[in-house]
């Protein structure tokens, strides 16, 4: 993925790192964003997170799926990927209040079918 990324946009730099050990200074951002990433961590890792977030930025950003009624709050999926290797993944599904208090209060951004968006002030006030 970053060989393809960077081939895409060779202006551009990439770094490859642990989203719980963020590889970055603290106070190094205003904001961090996340699409799709933080409803398939458990909850230790939810907590590590967060608090990498708090660490490194002011503010989260977080787009993810939202709660449907054809689908549980939480599931074990599982996904074959091109090569065929089939994996189990964990996947959570929120409803937009759900994931704004989870992250410790803030705004919902967005609240469609398919995905939610929230905005919490995470770090230095």
């Amino acid at each position: 993925m970053l060989r393809i990324a960077r081939e895409r946009a060779p202006a551009a730099t990439f770094l490859q790192g642990d989203a719980l050990a963020l590889p970055f200074a603290d106070e190094s951002f205003e904001r961090v964003l996340t699409a799709h990433f933080y409803g398939h961590l458990g909850e230790a890792d939810r907590l590590a997170f967060l608090a990498e977030t708090r660490r490194v930025a002011d503010e989260l950003v977080v787009v993810d799926s939202a709660l449907r009624e054809e689908v549980a709050p939480v599931e074990v999926q599982e996904r074959i990927l091109n090569d065929g290797s089939r994996w189990d993944i964990y996947k959570r599904y929120f409803t937009p209040d759900e994931l704004s208090a989870e992250l410790g209060g803030g705004t919902v951004l967005f609240a469609g079918r398919w995905f939610v968006i929230a905005q919490a002030r995470v770090g230095r006030l």
